[in-house]
């Protein structure tokens, strides 16, 4: 594994990096902005569309369609692992909200399976599969990379680009918040089959999900590569057992078909409004998990999951319902586990533990979704730099973060441990996810009218199809808040307060480090009337620009009142793509300063190494690109580091001040990262009021 996200040795260094960063990935993709679609592209999604003329391109080789494959089979095991296990609780809940308000009479079964067929439609096939995935940021999914496009499409100038974006951070705190749950209400639903298939086994339900949930984080570490193709061809399993007990409900009472006329969802919602308002709250079980498909999609590429979408799963999920409606229709009594008596008494065990192995699956989807939106949040100023490691050297997108692997491993098992049933998590689930829901909406038709140029009645379609139905589910699960739907409310409030705390923190602290960097050029002026007295050696310094003066540089002068007689600025730039070859990896910048023994180097990375910047110096020294004298083995390394004091400043409130500072304190160590040794670096700390 390597690590793939630069961490800026400060807020003002990560900024500029994150400026390159941008710039360079635009010019990389070299997308002509001539169309609608052109200009999305320009804003995001360049290794996406790299990926897929790829896939086109050789469409006919075999090897090709073998890897396309893989992918495929890779994201049925993890990208739709939360939405495919549904099925398990979904309707169940539905029939037993608010003490059997939704009866199973014919009229109210229809009701219920045609509003939850025409919810995964709309919702999941129509608004996410078919459009929102096609809005991404260098290929990564999620609400993040909306916030990414509306900054490149907007401005961040812009008064509206800035409430817009707030919008987005606020539906990314709503998307952790859906992320503890899942784990522990899909394993929960599964394990509790035991019950349903001996009564006697009921005492085990909650140390088996705990067990499950443990090995389930522990795995994370192995990448999502691996743990999709463990889990892959168990869910082509387990969709395939949905789909034949689905098949064999629905032969069993076939008008259960009529169901998925919408104008039976109508009929329900016009004659029993109420119950209908509050039956929503349950049915959008069926499509929680629509948000984690969209984060997912710089894991595996938009196609494969696409394919994956349409011919398996949303086929599978719409026939289990069905089945699962059948069954209620003929025996009423059902309701109590429609999933697991779907099948005969025989089939009970062995469904409970492949729903078991499905539900670990589910939750892999929300937890890669994290790792994804964090990785977004970072790069895009909302979070401290945190230890992102590489588990593919071929999809950018798939990483491993371990300190939230950590923290959700806690808060999940926490939140298995308090509601003890996923009879009372379903209570908490749904406000997050609806709210996650919306907010996607509002910044979809934002980068569809911005971006792809879309005409305002077709903004307004959208906004009444996708919106109206979200808006309609997000209203019915209000009335869960005071039955434990507060939980992600408040997990999305501590999300937000971090994300915007150091959104604002890193803007004030950049502001003050810009100030005391100075122009390099100035800098340099400065020291010719200082004739500084030259000590043998070579000072390396990294910096992620050669505009402005490394810190470092400067408290050297300032704290030893001498200069190297070799100084090499080195910045090290990522690329969109996996590997950069040898021969482009380095460039030297001609800033007219050899004459004072300064020279500037900048290295190229893909996203699948590490930015090594000793070995970068021995490929220059070996190329003679450098105009000095150079030894990496007995150079001497200089990292600048912020040390943040609290002020009275009223720049920020004092709490959040306080939480800023210790944020930073969290945040990886840039040494470490940039592979320098640790006996000949010297880290020079300056101090910031905050």
């Amino acid at each position: 594994m390597t690590e793939s996200k630069a961490p800026g040795t400060s807020d003002a260094e990560q900024s500029d990096q994150d400026d390159q960063t941008a710039q360079q990935r635009d010019e990389e993709t070299g997308q002509a902005e001539e169309t609608s679609e052109n200009e999305l592209a320009a804003a995001g999604g360049g290794r996406a569309a790299t990926n897929d003329a790829h896939s086109d391109e050789h469409e006919h080789g075999s090897p090709v369609r073998s890897a396309a494959l893989t992918l495929v089979i890779g994201a049925l095991g993890v990208v739709f692992g939360d939405i495919g296990t549904s099925p398990l609780y979904a309707l169940q809940t539905v029939f037993s909200i608010d003490n059997g308000a939704v009866r199973p009479t014919e009229g109210d079964v229809y009701g219920v399976v045609s509003l939850m067929f025409w919810s995964i439609t709309i919702v999941v096939s129509i608004k996410y599969v078919s459009v929102v995935m096609r809005a991404d940021n260098q290929g990564e999914g999620g609400v993040m990379a909306l916030i990414a496009l509306i900054r490149r499409l907007m401005g961040q100038a812009q008064t509206r680009s800035r409430a817009i974006v707030l919008l987005g951070v606020l539906g990314a705190a709503l998307f952790y918040g859906d992320t503890l749950i899942t784990p522990a209400i899909s394993v929960l639903s599964a394990t509790e089959g035991l019950e349903i298939a001996s009564p006697s086994f009921s005492h085990l339900v909650l140390p088996l999900a705990l067990v499950i949930l443990t090995g389930l984080f522990a795995v994370q570490k192995f990448g999502t590569s691996k743990v999709g193709a463990l889990f892959g061809p168990i869910m082509i399993v387990w969709f395939a057992v949905l789909a034949v007990t689905g098949l064999h409900g629905i032969f069993r009472t076939p008008r259960v078909l009529l169901g998925v006329l919408p104008t039976y969802g109508a009929r329900f919602v016009f004659d029993h409004p109420y119950i209908a308002f509050v039956a929503v709250g349950a049915i959008v079980l069926v499509i929680t998990g629509a948000e984690a498909l969209y984060a997912d999609m710089g894991h595996f590429g938009r196609k494969p999951i696409v394919k994956a979408w349409f011919f398996v799963v949303f086929p599978a999920l719409a026939l289990n319902y069905l089945g699962q409606a059948a069954l209620i229709l003929d025996e009423p009594k059902s309701v109590s586990s429609p999933f697991f008596l779907l099948v005969p008494d025989w089939a009970q065990i062995p469904l409970v533990i492949l729903a078991a192995m499905a539900t670990v699956i589910a939750s892999q989807a929300v937890i890669s979704g994290a790792f994804s939106v964090t990785r977004q949040a970072m790069q895009l100023g909302f979070l401290p730099p945190l230890t992102v490691r590489q588990t593919s050297e071929h999809e950018g997108g798939q990483v491993f973060l371990p300190v939230v692997n950590s923290l959700l491993f806690v808060g999940v098992i926490g939140l298995a441990l308090s509601f003890r049933s996923s009879d009372r998590l379903a209570t908490a689930y749904g406000v997050a996810v609806t709210g996650a829901l919306l907010i996607d909406t509002v910044l979809l038709l934002v980068v569809a009218r911005v971006g792809w140029k879309w005409h305002w009645w077709k903004v307004t379609l959208a906004g009444v199809a996708f919106g109206g139905v979200e808006l309609a589910y997000f209203s019915g699960n209000l009335v869960k808040v005071f039955h434990g739907g507060w939980f992600p409310l408040v997990v999305a409030a501590t999300m937000f307060t971090i994300m915007t705390t150091w959104q604002r923190g890193r803007h004030i602290v950049t502001t003050k480090r810009i100030g005391l960097e100075g122009k390099l050029s100035d800098f340099i002026t400065k020291l010719r009337d200082m004739q500084l007295p030259r000590v043998p050696g070579t000072a390396v310094f990294p910096h992620p620009t050669k505009e402005t003066t490394p810190l470092a540089l400067r408290a050297s002068v300032q704290h030893y009142g001498v200069l190297h007689e070799n100084v090499v600025i080195v910045s090290a730039r990522p690329s969109t793509k996996p590997t950069v070859p040898v021969e482009r990896r380095l460039q030297v910048d001609d800033l007219g300063l050899h004459d004072d023994g300064i020279s500037h180097l900048t290295l190229h990375y893909g996203f699948s190494e590490s930015p090594d910047i000793v070995a970068a110096l021995r490929q220059a020294c070996r190329e003679g690109l450098l105009e000095v004298d150079l030894n990496p083995e007995t150079a001497s390394y200089f990292v600048s580091k912020a040390t943040l004091q609290q002020t009275s400043n009223p720049n920020m409130i004092r709490w959040r001040k306080y939480l800023f500072i210790t944020l930073s304190h969290n945040a990886i160590n840039p040494a470490d990262y940039l592979g320098l040794p640790s006996d000949r670096t010297v880290v020079l700390g300056t101090a910031l009021d905050v």
